[in-house]
């Protein structure tokens, strides 16, 4: 899927910077908990059955983990300091990171989109998209940074 270029390669360490490099090992643990427990879910499941199920399942399975996750999350967004409005993010994990759950043919760019823009409403750093309307779920994962919340390095 060369459209999506950081898509599961991004989880091996193809980060596009020095300073997203600087906190791979600190991210990676998570994202690999996460990612364990949608392949859990998804193994059993398989594709095809509404978003809706998915989290449900999901969130058990986080439980089961011992991996802390609310799901439905409001975020108020701001425009220029002032509240415009609330996004919903699907599941927060660990109150870190941001899923954004699909059951859909394909992942089209504008819901990676939506990922980038719930990171920033919520000022988080660490987000991934997972699509469980595929064969193979590494297929249907995608990660996406919100530098602007990373942590600061000193150099």
């Amino acid at each position: 899927m060369d459209e999506h270029p950081h898509q599961v390669e991004a989880f091996e360490g193809a980060w596009s910077s020095d300073r997203t490099r600087i906190v791979a090992d600190s991210m990676n643990a998570p994202t690999h908990s996460i990612i364990g427990a949608a392949m859990q879910v998804h193994s059993v499941l398989g594709p095809g059955l509404p978003e809706r199920i998915y989290e449900a399942a999901l969130m058990i399975e986080l439980a089961k983990r011992g991996i802390r996750a609310r799901q439905q999350v409001p975020v108020e967004v701001e425009y220029e300091g002032k509240k415009v409005g609330e996004v919903r993010l699907d599941v927060l994990v660990e109150e870190s990171v941001i899923l954004e759950l699909k059951a859909v043919e394909k992942v089209p760019d504008i819901h990676l989109a939506q990922l980038v823009n719930h990171l920033r409403a919520a000022r988080l750093a660490l987000g991934l998209v997972i699509n469980f309307n595929v064969l193979r779920l590494k297929d249907g994962i995608y990660r996406r940074l919100n530098e602007a919340a990373l942590p600061r390095t000193v150099t």
